[in-house]
């Protein structure tokens, strides 16, 4: 007979689990303190020291305070970093074995410009000057 049945085996792995997921938890949450550049320094400090305080209640408040923005941060940073990647397999791609690069159509490069314009990704003023800059050519 056994000295630990299987219920507590279950019990036992199931707190182990909650365990590991608070911390991935925390970290999330004081990473994103950190990552977040609309919070000023102060606001760093009051929440990372609350956060390390009373980090069950400093957890759950800043889930409820800003988790939406949470989200939000974490979705622009993901299409930062897609964008940044796929600008380099562009650039990768264009380049030539010697180094050098194809010749690119200025209707490519235009329409490359538009829909980093339309996204929002550049203002009028750098998309007017990139414009400018490769009808000059």
């Amino acid at each position: 007979m056994s000295d630990y049945p299987l219920l507590n085996a279950f019990l036992t792995m199931m707190w182990f689990f909650l365990w590991i997921m608070w911390f991935m938890l925390l970290f999330r949450v004081v990473a994103d303190i950190f990552s977040d550049d609309t919070l000023g320094g102060w606001g760093k400090a009051g929440w990372t020291v609350f956060v390390c305080v009373l980090p069950y209640l400093g957890v759950i408040v800043y889930l409820i305070a800003r988790g939406r923005s949470m989200g939000e941060r974490a979705m622009r940073q993901a299409q930062a970093r897609d964008m940044a990647f796929r600008a380099y397999v562009r650039d990768a791609a264009a380049e030539t074995p010697t180094g050098s690069t194809r010749g690119t159509n200025k209707a490519d490069e235009l329409a490359k410009l538009a829909g980093l314009h339309d996204h929002g990704h550049i203002s009028d003023a750098e998309y007017e000057k990139a414009k400018a800059k490769v009808l000059a050519g």
